[in-house]
C-alpha cells in the first residue's frame, strides 16, 4: 500500500464521516457546514487521483458556490437555525431504505462487471474538457446558471415582505 492508497482512503473516511454527520446532526447551519467538509474531502481524493481540474471544479462550484447558495437561502428565508423538532424523526425507515439500495447498486455492479475486463480511455485533458463543454454542453450550462439565479432572486423575493408582499 502506498502512500497514495493510504490519503485515498483517509479522505475517503473524512467525506464518508462528514457526510453521515450532514444527514444526523440536527442543526441546519452545521449541516451545510459538515457538507463543505465532505465536499473539501472529495476534491482531495480528485487531486490525489491527479485530476486536478475536477478536483478546482469541485472547489469552486460545490464548496463555493452551492453551500453558499444554501447557507444564504436559509439566512434569506428565515428558517430556524437552531436544533429543530422537525428534523427528530426515527432513522430506522432511511436506513433501511440506504442500505437497501447499496445493497442493490453493490450487486448491481458486481453482476455487470463480474468477468470483463475494462480497458482504460486515453487520459484527458483540459482541453478536450474545456472543448466538450463549451461545445456540446454549452446550452445546458447556461440554461443551469440562470436557474440558480432565478431561486436567489425567488429566496430574496419570498423573504422580504416589503419587495414581495401586499401593501
Amino acid at each position: 500500500m502506498t502512500g497514495a492508497d493510504v490519503l485515498l482512503l483517509a479522505l475517503g473516511a473524512v467525506a464518508v464521516g462528514a457526510g453521515a454527520l450532514v444527514v444526523a446532526t440536527r442543526h441546519l447551519v452545521r449541516a451545510g457546514l459538515w457538507l463543505v467538509v465532505c465536499l473539501g474531502a472529495l476534491a482531495g481524493d480528485y487531486l490525489v487521483l491527479t485530476a486536478e481540474l475536477v478536483a478546482w471544479v469541485q472547489v469552486l462550484i460545490y464548496v463555493g458556490a452551492v453551500v453558499v447558495l444554501l447557507l444564504f437561502a436559509v439566512m434569506l428565508t428565515r428558517a430556524p437555525i437552531g436544533p429543530s423538532d422537525d428534523l427528530d424523526r426515527p432513522g430506522w425507515p432511511a436506513a433501511l431504505v440506504g442500505a437497501g439500495s447499496g445493497l442493490g447498486l453493490a450487486v448491481l455492479l458486481v453482476h455487470a462487471f463480474r468477468w470483463s475486463r475494462v480497458d482504460l480511455p486515453a487520459a484527458g485533458t483540459a482541453e478536450r474538457l474545456g472543448e466538450q463543454v463549451f461545445r456540446a454542453w454549452v446550452l445546458p450550462f447556461e440554461v443551469l446558471s440562470v436557474l440558480l439565479l432565478a431561486a436567489l432572486v425567488g429566496a430574496i423575493v419570498l423573504s422580504r415582505p416589503d419587495i414581495g408582499g401586499r401593501r
